[in-house]
């Protein structure tokens, strides 16, 4: 059992026969009426957000959970396929698990969630930014240099993202995964 105080982004808990993750969290003590801890926390079964209020000092039931590195594979129909890096076992995961899955690359490293009580899959975890080449972009048009201007990019695993107009096509880039968002040109 965990308190309001142990709140924090990642803490994995059961909440109503569920478990939830903390997505966001802030310690609130209004001038009037007790503290409180408004939380943003996502559904670790089908990706449900939502937001609550938890009152000052109520207990949590928190869940043991593992990270353990997994390598992507491959996608079909039946969903993303990973590969454990330790003993070389494959696991399916549905796409919902993924917060970004179009930003997967082939024999790309993620960290999975793993319950430690059930051995069973709880999300998967990009890198907090990645590295991608620009397959397809428009160029970029004389005069069109208005502040903070951007187009759309095609990357070479089918993501489409908006960039800046300089980023032509064979361009490496920055992309921060949790925002899915541009972050710098990368040099080769």
């Amino acid at each position: 059992m965990a308190s309001t105080s142990d709140i924090r982004k990642g803490l994995c808990f059961r909440n109503n026969g569920e478990i939830w993750t903390v997505v966001e969290f802030l310690h609130v003590k209004p001038g009037k009426g007790p503290a409180f801890v408004r939380t943003k926390m996502k559904n670790l079964k089908n990706g449900k957000v939502i937001e609550q209020n938890i009152p000052a000092g109520h207990t949590i039931d928190d869940v043991r959970v593992e990270r353990r590195k997994y390598q992507f594979l491959y996608n079909d129909e039946t969903g993303y396929h990973f590969m454990n890096n330790e003993n070389y076992e494959q696991i399916t995961i549905q796409g919902f698990m993924i917060s970004y899955p179009e930003l997967l690359k082939e024999g790309q490293d993620i960290e999975m969630l793993i319950s430690a009580e059930t051995e069973e899959p709880l999300t998967v975890d990009l890198p907090s930014s990645i590295t991608l080449r620009v397959t397809y972009t428009e160029p970029a048009v004389a005069g069109n240099t208005a502040t903070n201007a951007t187009k759309s990019a095609t990357l070479e695993t089918g993501a489409k993202i908006q960039v800046p107009l300089f980023i032509n096509e064979e361009d490496l880039i920055k992309i921060n995964t949790e925002q899915f968002s541009y972050v710098e040109r990368v040099k080769e």
